[in-house]
């Protein structure tokens, strides 16, 4: 069954299965080896593992006694090409966006604490 768009993306929301997919860039791994750099159960990493091989997102395969994965860089392809279709927006300045949200939660905040009391002299 061919993986749908909502399952890479089901897999890719997580961090953890990002960072997984970005130590996979450089070359295939052991499992052992994708899972040192968590500090998470081997068992939690081989879930993440398998959400990542049901999304065509990784291939495992068993070598010797050693289970690899891989990088299966083509099944991000219909996803890419999904998102392609919104670059014809203007991208966000995200330090603008950052610097108006900022402004917007302290003039909140400031509010908060004056309609409490906090803050007035008496």
């Amino acid at each position: 069954m061919k993986p749908t768009l909502d399952t890479v993306f089901a897999a890719l929301a997580d961090p953890t299965r990002r960072q997984i997919l970005s130590m996979l860039l450089e070359d295939d791994m052991a499992v052992t080896d994708v899972a040192e750099p968590f500090e998470m159960s081997l068992a939690a990493i081989s879930k993440h593992l398998v959400i990542l091989a049901n999304a065509g997102l990784i291939s495992q395969e068993k070598r010797g006694r050693v289970k690899w994965c891989k990088l299966e860089p083509d099944a991000l392809r219909e996803a890419s090409v999904w998102m392609q279709g919104f670059g014809q927006f203007e991208a966000i300045n995200l330090d603008a966006f950052e610097r108006f949200l900022e402004v917007e939660l302290s003039e909140e905040e400031a509010e908060v604490l004056t309609s409490d009391g906090v803050g007035k002299a008496g």
